[in-house]
């Protein structure tokens, strides 16, 4: 079997921790790694497969000979992705710098793999959220067609990064003993509190968050003309993040036919069971790469509308994971420029 020399950027981070994690357990056949952050992590250990690796500064020589480039997210993929791409070696970025760019495919492998076989260099993993929501969304589009979606999100704070883990931590234990904690990382206490506002608003008192759930998804899913609407919110909750989708078919399906459609659609876990009071929480679907669906019902509002409950680990799923399948649908494909080494 050949064998790929891997970079990761941003190793360091949660994303970039994560990616390694996920690269070990699929057993994605690694032949030379090579870490990258900031000139601050450069000289960190870390272990990948019981080996010893030393985290390097991130330069544009830093990818020679490399494969794939994993970047975790953040300023390095707009600094050095089309360079890096110009090398010959498959960027796989995280950030959003590439997303909504007409010549980077935007993939999540269960949703829309083909696209990968037109890359040029970069492919874009979407934002966490637009994952976690457009898995479930392809089967049902595909069965019945959709003509709207409202949904809502409740992202846990891992999606702000190590800090903001930090604060929730700190944060409650100060509130819980009287304190008060002035926040750094959100705009208010986080801590027994919700904060309905993710990153920057934009046009009509949207997010960007927000946007990048409609913009993303119509572009996954190959439909500009989707009518889509997003709220999405901070919540107190370690890692995992939820979303209530509402969907408005063209046809009409039975929360019966959902169940069946869902459960043999792959990286779908049905839990939903009523009556045992069983369906997905972050809780339960922490350090798993399936999209968890519970809650199905059919909208009592409108003949073909249906309520979906949907939970998934934004680390692995919504981030690591995603770009790690991606990788793996650039060798199955054999659209590795090379073809690896």
């Amino acid at each position: 079997m050949p064998e790929y020399n891997v970079a990761v950027v941003g190793a360091t981070g949660a994303v970039g921790q994560e990616i390694l994690k996920v690269l070990a357990e699929r057993r994605f056949p690694v032949k030379n790694l090579k870490l990258l952050a900031t000139s601050r992590s450069a000289g960190k250990q870390m272990v990948f497969r019981g080996e010893t690796h030393t985290v390097e500064e991130t330069r544009p020589e830093s990818f020679a000979g490399m494969d794939f480039a994993l970047f975790a997210g953040g300023a390095a993929s707009k600094e050095f992705g089309p360079g890096v791409a110009a090398r010959g070696c498959v960027v796989i970025d995280n950030s959003s710098h590439f997303r909504l760019d007409p010549q980077v495919p935007l993939v999540v492998p269960e949703v829309n793999p083909e696209d990968v076989k037109w890359h040029r260099g970069i492919i874009a993993n979407p934002n966490c959220s637009t994952i976690i929501m457009v898995v479930p969304l392809k089967p049902v589009k595909d069965a019945a067609g959709i003509r709207r979606v409202v949904v809502s999100t409740y992202q846990a704070v891992s999606g702000a990064g190590k800090e903001a883990i930090d604060e929730l931590a700190d944060q409650t234990r100060t509130v819980l003993n009287g304190g008060e904690y002035t926040p750094k990382v959100f705009p208010y206490q986080i801590a027994f509190n919700l904060i309905p506002h993710i990153d920057v608003f934009q046009e009509m008192d949207y997010t960007k968050e927000e946007w990048k759930m409609v913009k993303e998804t119509r572009k996954i899913l190959h439909d500009e003309n989707m009518a889509i609407t997003a709220t999405t919110v901070r919540v107190p909750v370690y890692r995992s993040h939820s979303e209530s989708i509402n969907i408005e078919t063209e046809k009409k399906l039975t929360a019966a036919g959902v169940k069946e459609l869902l459960a043999r659609f792959p990286g779908v876990v049905v839990m939903d069971e009523p009556a045992a009071k069983k369906y997905p929480m972050p809780l339960y679907c922490s350090d798993r790469d399936e999209v968890f669906v519970g809650r199905i019902r059919e909208d009592n509002s409108v003949d073909c509308g249906l309520n979906l409950w949907v939970v998934a680990d934004q680390l692995r799923k919504g981030a690591a994971t995603n770009a790690v399948q991606i990788a793996g649908l650039v060798v199955q494909y054999g659209c590795l420029p090379g073809g690896g080494r």
